[in-house]
């Protein structure tokens, strides 16, 4: 997905938690990542709801990116492939749901709205000493409060041979500033087909793709604590003022009061102008 950072802790996938058979429905668990952590892609026989505060998760299935930060979480039903990462100090909270016991089902990761109500209920069901009956009453308003976000933060990469290595690139440095008929004359392609191939494959311009890219590397580095200036010249913007129009043109509000935002109303940001 990213560059790795330096310390990051590289695992497997974790064991499912040992209750989670019936007569649980969700089984949730809390881990808190003293280091950057990385997952191995896995798959899990039960659909997964993961979450985190005080950091961002990403995760990528297949040829999507799924960034999500304090206020939202990612839903990965049952057998889907996947790997994922947490930045250092973050806790990592993971719900597990067994597929016969769930209600509905989310046939592809869905971002979720991390309302206060969900993460106390998931909270609650941490607990061992619950009885059969005050399990299932929890379990049954979480099903009823479980509702994906008006914002879905997700990357399609290309997976598109001709352009598969231009997003590699800036995967690994979103600051890479070349312009489009410097990265065509790279694969030795005209720009044209460049284009083409970036809206074809991604419903964007090759410029709409990397200002999302880097908007999804700008919630991890901000959720880390980096300050708007460090943020944007990390990602090859001139100036922070730069930085702060492009983020404003994806998320639809400044990086400040995006993260306010998820702090006092999980349910997300509203009308993004690019479709992510």
């Amino acid at each position: 997905m990213w560059r790795r950072e330096a310390g990051t802790v590289l695992r497997r996938a974790a064991a499912l938690p040992k209750h989670a058979v019936a007569p649980y429905a969700i089984v949730a668990e809390l881990h808190v990542p003293r280091v950057p952590t990385e997952w191995a892609p896995h798959s899990h026989p039960l659909h997964e709801l993961v979450w985190v505060r005080g950091g961002t998760l990403t995760s990528r299935v297949k040829d999507c990116v799924f960034t999500v930060s304090q206020g939202h979480g990612l839903w990965m039903p049952a057998g889907t492939v996947h790997g994922g990462r947490a930045t250092a100090g973050a806790e990592f909270r993971d719900a597990f749901f067994v597929p016969d016991s769930t209600p509905f089902a989310f046939a592809e990761p869905k971002t979720i709205a991390m309302t206060p109500l969900l993460e106390s209920l998931l909270a609650y069901l941490t607990r061992t000493d619950l009885d059969e009956a005050a399990r299932a009453r929890a379990e049954s308003v979480v099903f009823d409060v479980l509702r994906p976000s008006e914002r879905q933060f997700a990357l399609q990469l290309p997976g598109d041979p001709r352009i598969d290595a231009i997003a590699e690139a800036l995967l690994d440095d979103p600051a890479d500033g070349r312009s489009l008929e410097e990265w065509a004359r790279w694969l030795g392609v005209s720009d044209r087909t460049v284009t083409r191939a970036f809206r074809h494959a991604t419903g964007l311009s090759f410029a709409q793709w990397r200002q999302v890219l880097r908007t999804h590397r700008a919630l991890l580095l901000l959720s880390e604590g980096f300050d708007v200036m460090t943020v944007s010249e990390t990602l090859g913007y001139a100036q922070p003022s730069s930085f702060i129009a492009a983020f404003r043109r994806v998320m639809g509000t400044t990086p400040g009061a995006f993260f306010d935002a998820a702090d006092g109303a999980p349910g997300g940001v509203r009308n993004p102008v690019l479709p992510v």
